[in-house]
Protein backbone atom coordinates (compact mmCIF):
# COMPACT_ATOMS: atom_id res chain seq x y z
CA UNK A 1 0.00 0.00 0.00
CA UNK A 2 2.86 2.53 0.51
CA UNK A 3 4.58 1.84 -2.88
CA UNK A 4 1.01 3.10 -4.27
CA UNK A 5 1.48 6.73 -2.55
CA UNK A 6 4.54 7.94 -4.22
CA UNK A 7 3.06 6.82 -7.19
CA UNK A 8 -0.23 8.69 -6.65
CA UNK A 9 1.70 11.79 -5.49
CA UNK A 10 3.82 11.97 -9.11
CA UNK A 11 0.42 11.50 -10.95
CA UNK A 12 -1.13 14.50 -8.69
CA UNK A 13 1.88 16.18 -9.34
CA UNK A 14 1.52 16.11 -13.00
CA UNK A 15 -2.64 16.01 -13.03
CA UNK A 16 -2.14 19.73 -11.73
CA UNK A 17 0.51 21.04 -14.01
CA UNK A 18 -1.62 19.54 -16.76
CA UNK A 19 -4.59 21.71 -15.80
CA UNK A 20 -3.14 24.68 -14.25
CA UNK A 21 -0.34 26.85 -15.09
CA UNK A 22 0.48 27.88 -11.27
CA UNK A 23 4.08 26.83 -11.36
CA UNK A 24 6.45 29.05 -12.40
CA UNK A 25 8.23 26.52 -14.70
CA UNK A 26 8.06 23.11 -15.66
CA UNK A 27 10.06 19.68 -14.91
CA UNK A 28 10.72 17.21 -17.18
CA UNK A 29 11.37 13.71 -16.44
CA UNK A 30 13.81 11.34 -18.93
CA UNK A 31 13.67 14.23 -21.76
CA UNK A 32 14.22 12.99 -25.41
CA UNK A 33 16.83 14.43 -28.02
CA UNK A 34 14.07 15.39 -29.83
CA UNK A 35 11.88 17.19 -27.55
CA UNK A 36 15.01 19.42 -26.61
CA UNK A 37 15.42 20.03 -30.01
CA UNK A 38 12.08 20.90 -30.68
CA UNK A 39 11.44 22.57 -27.66
CA UNK A 40 7.44 24.73 -28.55
CA UNK A 41 8.24 28.70 -29.47
CA UNK A 42 8.95 30.62 -26.27
CA UNK A 43 10.06 27.68 -23.80
CA UNK A 44 13.23 28.48 -22.37
CA UNK A 45 15.46 25.98 -20.56
CA UNK A 46 16.43 26.96 -17.02
CA UNK A 47 18.74 23.69 -15.95
CA UNK A 48 19.18 20.33 -17.70
CA UNK A 49 20.82 17.74 -16.04
CA UNK A 50 21.14 13.61 -17.58
CA UNK A 51 17.77 12.88 -16.31
CA UNK A 52 15.71 15.90 -15.81
CA UNK A 53 15.09 19.63 -17.35
CA UNK A 54 13.78 22.67 -16.30
CA UNK A 55 11.57 24.39 -18.91
CA UNK A 56 10.02 28.00 -18.78
CA UNK A 57 7.73 29.79 -20.79
CA UNK A 58 5.38 33.06 -20.45
CA UNK A 59 2.22 31.55 -22.54
CA UNK A 60 -0.40 29.38 -21.04
CA UNK A 61 -0.29 25.58 -21.83
CA UNK A 62 3.04 24.71 -21.02
CA UNK A 63 2.56 20.89 -19.94
CA UNK A 64 0.32 20.45 -22.75
CA UNK A 65 3.07 22.16 -25.28
CA UNK A 66 5.53 19.94 -23.61
CA UNK A 67 3.29 16.77 -23.78
CA UNK A 68 2.40 17.81 -28.06
CA UNK A 69 6.16 17.68 -28.46
CA UNK A 70 6.81 14.64 -26.73
CA UNK A 71 7.94 14.65 -23.29
CA UNK A 72 5.93 11.65 -21.09
CA UNK A 73 6.07 13.42 -17.52
CA UNK A 74 5.73 16.91 -16.56
CA UNK A 75 5.50 18.01 -13.28
CA UNK A 76 5.45 21.62 -11.77
CA UNK A 77 8.90 23.33 -10.53
CA UNK A 78 9.71 26.39 -9.04
CA UNK A 79 6.87 26.69 -6.64
CA UNK A 80 7.82 28.03 -3.24
CA UNK A 81 6.69 25.01 -0.88
CA UNK A 82 5.33 25.48 2.41
CA UNK A 83 7.85 27.22 3.49
CA UNK A 84 8.31 31.14 3.65
CA UNK A 85 11.29 32.06 1.76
Amino acid sequence: MLAVLPVAWIALLAGVMLVSDAAPAALVVLPSDDLLNHLPEGVAILSATPVSVTLAARTPGLAAALYASGAWLVLPAGLAGCTPR
